[in-house]
């Protein structure tokens, strides 16, 4: 393997401070990647581990921090109660706030991974570095108020508690419950796609030997659908409001931010969303033609000419705008200074087949890498190096210090992560659409679109583009023996896993092959991800992990208004050889890093432009939406729930008041919380002659009062609440 993606330090080229000088909170988050880079490949299972140690490490900070809110322990979760009494703060803060952290995400590494395929070096790894912090890995009590470890042991066991009735079905290895594929597996290493029943529909792939984006492998395996029900799955900051409940064979599917099917093909007719269908496939296999380092085509990559997008197409037709079908990537006009520095962006001009392969593979997220939500907190983890980054939450208010500012990093991204799963694949799962390799393949046994009077024509075939999708002729070098695939499709475009008889010596090149034989630009013991493919998860994670770091930084830009990564010419790259030169992948800012990985998916063969947008445009939502969310916990106290009286209003429906019959006169200091510990709303209420009445509004079901007199005045029980 000539490539190294799990030494995180030296992730990215910029990267300076050793490994020492970082936050506890950051030494746990890489073995948290670590964790995931040696698992099975699934991206939703880990943006829910993310998320859950982030959660750990939160809580274990919150709970010691009199200015912050916990998120789970000692509230109620979506149905879930992890029960807390208020403990005396300890006498060293940073020290407690460090050890229950750690004994946190220890033990749900422990539970998490105790199946894992690298679970022995993992383990190994970890009892290291709690023996290197000093701590006794051995106490397993959860009674939090002998000490920090017995509270990290509790917050873990909470979370873990919470896991298992979260919806996700992680008792049962995460199995799905109800969904079935409507075809038959493609045996992908055989020509065409014989056995496909419907080109809208997803199909698994069947191999002899299947190796899955971690590198574990397994024999005559037809992958199943990962996470068709994760729309189940309880989120972080996504709203009742934000779902749709959806029937499909009898079952329900949740959809959180529903885009609308994508285009589907007709196979009777042509025309409408039909024809957006094949153009769709058809810029897949074209943009796989421009991944030859030796077409003699040189491109400048810097964020002088690339990034900068402002608009995206908002329905199917207008994505042929969007896209240069056959020159690859968009119209972003780039940026014309580097805001840090006041200087135009230095050009970086190489072949365009070194810059789309090495996009590919870098946000492939294959062999050894940490997931696509794994890969952002790499890029967060890259950020937090930077000596030109300035930490204040959103940009502003007091500075953080490294560990405050890895903790509520990390605990933001990772919901943010988490609900991108949920929406991404809840869609995923109920609309179930083809990916290119299915569609291709099945398009091009039913013949040409395009021309009714030529031979082998079919409304459901691929549209004959001259010079990229055409038909084999008499005397054409694929015409067969005794010319039995006149009249058949053909494809210039990657040539595929049959050119390369070594990966670190070949390259497959870009030439005319039998459509039928079309591949993806993947290892051909993979070839597609094992799920549906709208809508790109890649492209959902991407765009919330930059929309959520824009915000959290408070500037879209990178520090020093760019990021870079270093690929090595002849070392970098998996698939086959290359890159010829070296290339520096570079961003001025985090929503440029999104596009170029959307871009990279359909370089890639993975997904067409349909798959692309709509993820885009639901991860910069839930990536906004997850800041806001966690924002309200950082600044926001928890009620002492010893020294408080606190009083819940269930249900409380909209347009609710209640009336407070309390033996106190004048104004009193009042908080409405929302059930999760969010705060509503604070004010003094002016109770006369004993009474009071609060007009809750419209908020939500489930808030409740937390009522208290100054400290110079007793406190008093309320004797009655009564709703109106």
């Amino acid at each position: 393997m000539k490539r190294i993606v799990t030494l995180l330090p030296a992730f990215f080229l910029l990267a300076t401070l050793a490994q020492a000088q970082h936050s506890v909170a950051r030494r746990w988050n890489e073995k948290v990647l670590r964790a995931i880079s040696t698992d099975l490949a699934r991206p939703t299972v880990h943006a829910r581990n993310l998320f859950h140690t982030s959660l750990a490490m939160y809580d274990a900070w919150a709970v010691y921090n009199p200015a912050a809110s916990t998120y789970l322990l000692g509230k109620t979760v979506h149905g879930f109660t992890c029960s807390y009494h208020q403990v005396p703060a300890p006498a060293d803060i940073r020290a407690a706030q460090e050890e229950a952290m750690s004994f946190a995400v220890y033990r749900i590494l422990q539970h998490r991974f105790q199946g894992s395929p690298g679970k022995n070096l993992l383990f190994q790894e970890i009892d290291a570095l709690m023996d290197e912090l000093g701590y006794n890995r051995n106490n397993r009590s959860v009674n939090y108020k002998c000490s920090p470890a017995e509270m990290g042991n509790y917050i873990a066991q909470c979370i873990i508690e919470y896991g298992l009735q979260d919806g996700a079905n992680e008792a049962n290895g995460y199995a799905n419950q109800y969904y079935k594929p409507v075809n038959p597996p493609l045996l992908v290493a055989a020509p065409g796609n014989p056995a496909i029943l419907d080109l809208n529909r997803w199909q698994p792939l069947q191999f002899t030997q299947f190796v899955d984006q971690s590198g574990n492998t397994s024999l005559n395996a037809v992958p199943a659908f990962l996470s068709p029900e994760w729309g189940n799955v309880a989120p972080f900051s996504l709203q009742p409001a934000d779902a749709v409940i959806r029937q499909r064979d009898g079952h329900d599917y949740r959809l959180y931010h529903d885009p609308g099917p994508p285009a589907l093909l007709d196979t009777s007719a042509t025309g409408g969303l039909s024809d957006e269908y094949k153009w769709n496939f058809a810029l897949v296999s074209i943009w796989a033609a421009l991944l030859d380092p030796k077409d003699g085509v040189l491109i400048d990559i810097s964020p002088a000419s690339i990034g900068n997008n402002t608009n995206y197409p908002t329905d199917i037709p207008g994505l042929r705008d969007f896209y240069n079908l056959f020159e690859g990537g968009d119209d972003s006009p780039g940026h014309l200074l580097n805001p840090k520095t006041g200087l135009p962006y230095a050009p970086q001009i190489v072949p365009r087949g070194d810059y789309t392969r090495v996009l590919a593979e870098f946000w492939a997220d294959g062999p050894s890498s940490e997931t696509p939500p794994g890969h952002w907190f790499t890029i967060l983890n890259y950020v937090n190096d930077q000596p030109d980054l300035v930490r204040r939450v959103r940009g502003s208010g007091p500075l953080c210090d490294p560990l405050e500012w890895d903790v509520k990093g990390y605990f933001a991204l990772g919901g943010a992560m988490h609900d991108a799963a949920i929406s991404a694949w809840g869609i995923k799962g109920y609309y179930d659409s083809v990916r290119p390799v299915s569609a291709i393949r099945g398009m091009a046994a039913r013949g040409q679109s395009s021309e009714p009077a030529k031979p082998r024509y079919h409304p459901a075939g691929l549209p004959l583009i001259p010079g990229y999708i055409e038909q084999i002729e008499a005397g054409d070098p694929l015409e067969g023996p005794a010319g039995m695939n006149i009249g058949q499709i053909k494809l210039k475009t990657w040539q595929g896993p049959a050119f390369i008889s070594n990966p670190k010596n070949d390259v497959a090149g870009v030439g005319w092959i039998l459509a039928s034989n079309w591949w993806p630009y993947q290892r051909p013991t993979f070839v597609t991800p094992p799920f549906a493919g709208y809508i790109s998860g890649h492209s959902t994670y991407s765009r919330a992990a930059a929309e959520l770091l824009t915000a959290f930084t408070g500037d879209p830009y990178f520090p020093g208004g760019m990021g870079q990564f270093f690929c090595k010419q002849n070392e970098y790259l998996v698939f086959e050889d290359g890159p010829s030169v070296d290339i520096t992948l570079q961003w001025a800012t985090y929503r440029d890093a999104s596009d170029q990985c959307s871009l990279s998916r359909i370089y890639g063969g993975i997904h067409p432009p349909m798959d692309d947008i709509p993820g885009r445009l639901i991860g910069r939502t839930i990536g906004q939406q997850a800041l806001d969310v966690a924002e309200q916990y950082f600044n926001t106290p928890a009620p002492p729930p010893d020294s408080i009286t606190a009083f819940q209003i269930f249900p409380n429906p909209t347009d609710c008041a209640v009336q407070i019959e309390l033996p106190f006169e004048g104004a009193m200091p009042l908080l409405v919380y929302h059930a999760d510990g969010r705060l509503a709303m604070s004010l003094d209420l002016p109770f006369v002659d004993g009474m009071a009445v609060l007009d809750l509004g419209s908020l939500a079901a489930g808030v409740y009062l937390v009522i208290g007199l100054d400290e110079r005045q007793e406190r008093r029980f309320v004797e009655r609440i009564i709703r109106y």
